[in-house]
């Protein structure tokens, strides 16, 4: 079943018949498009994608030939209420389906003025539990972004040093994503050192790298809308010994975990094989956060892996293990790679070295 097909086989359950697309990332899994504004209208019989003229040229090299291209001079919800007045009697639409999880209130509002006649129906993530297992062409695109990512890596070791500041080694990761062939970052990357390694999702600031401090790099780049993520962290000089107890155990509970992946079991579970070993060893109160995410064309997308998601994973989900421990005062350690889930264990995608690295 192709994938528009997999979505529509949910609207006699849901009671709709259409469903509304604005989700960019949905829009460019079902349709090919990779621009910044359009939407799909999905009928029973007829897809159609519609965007503004910016686009009316990207579009017919990228959208699919099953959709029917619209290029509209006004608003495109407008549009969209044009579109449903003009073919009500052949498609039928009395309701429409739209994603509950990503529209706003006012999206919502704009939505009923321009369709008085119609019934919106909220659905929660109906694209998304199909994003999550990836086709041959999403893996071949994501190995290819981790492949820059750990170039980047590479590089930035030998680039790094005390006196740069996180807001430089930022600068360079993004600069080498592109000169190594992606079109741009995942996200922000995160830079941080010393005491602010503590911090899991840190920006990057102005304070200078220092001798006898961990560093911790979290980034990730693109490649043709696919994305990658990986974490290492770093040492310069000679670190308290309690920065290499947590790198440690940080690095065991990754590996543990990782030994673990494989088509069926359950995220919880999962999730306990590192979060458990971590408790064991006296930090479970500084691992706050889920054992990784699924990735593709959201950096963060489902299945979302942590004690508190019913979910079991499925072959060709691409997901992250990325146990972390973070002291107040101290620093922290995390350590991520992206790995693709087989039927019996995983692949993992990421190269570069997880033992402790000290500069």
């Amino acid at each position: 079943m192709d994938r528009i097909a997999a979505v529509k086989s949910n609207f006699k359950s849901l009671g709709i018949d259409a469903f509304l697309v604005k989700n960019l990332s949905n829009i460019r899994y079902l349709s090919g498009f990779s621009g910044s504004a359009g939407a799909l209208l999905l009928t029973k019989d007829k897809d159609y994608f519609i965007s503004d003229f910016r686009y009316k040229t990207q579009s017919k090299m990228e959208v699919y030939d099953n959709f029917e291209i619209i290029i509209y001079k006004q608003n495109s919800y407008g549009y969209i209420g044009d579109l449903v007045k003009k073919n009500n009697k052949k498609h039928n639409i009395k309701k429409i389906g739209f994603e509950s999880n990503f529209l706003t209130v006012n999206d919502a509002e704009s939505l009923r003025k321009e369709f008085p006649a119609v019934k919106f129906i909220g659905v929660n993530s109906l694209i998304e539990k199909y994003t999550s297992q990836k086709n041959e062409r999403e893996i071949e695109l994501t190995k290819k972004a981790v492949e820059i990512t750990d170039r980047v890596f590479s590089k930035i070791l030998t680039i790094i040093k005390p006196g740069m500041t996180e807001n430089d080694i930022s600068a360079e990761i993004s600069y080498y994503h592109k000169k190594y062939g992606a079109s741009g970052d995942s996200f922000d990357p995160i830079v941080a050192s010393g005491e602010r390694s503590a911090f899991p999702h840190a920006r990057p600031t102005s304070k200078k790298i220092g001798n006898n401090e961990l560093v911790t790099l979290d980034f990730g780049c693109v490649v043709e809308g696919m994305k990658s993520d990986m974490t290492r962290t770093i040492a310069f000089g000679k670190i308290p010994a309690e920065c290499k107890k947590i790198y440690n155990i940080v690095l065991e509970a990754q590996l543990r975990a990782i030994d673990a992946v494989k088509a069926g079991i359950a995220v919880k579970k999962l999730d306990s094989y590192a979060r458990g070993y971590i408790k064991e060893k006296g930090y479970g109160d500084n691992f706050g956060h889920g054992l990784g995410h699924g990735l593709g064309y959201d950096i963060h997308e489902g299945p979302s892996i942590n004690p508190r998601t019913d979910y079991k994973l499925l072959v060709n989900n691409i997901v992250t293990i990325e146990p972390g421990i973070y002291v107040e005062g101290l620093g922290g350690v995390r350590i991520e790679d992206d790995v693709i889930v087989k039927e019996k264990g995983c692949e993992i995608l990421n190269i570069s070295p997880k033992e402790l690295i000290t500069l």
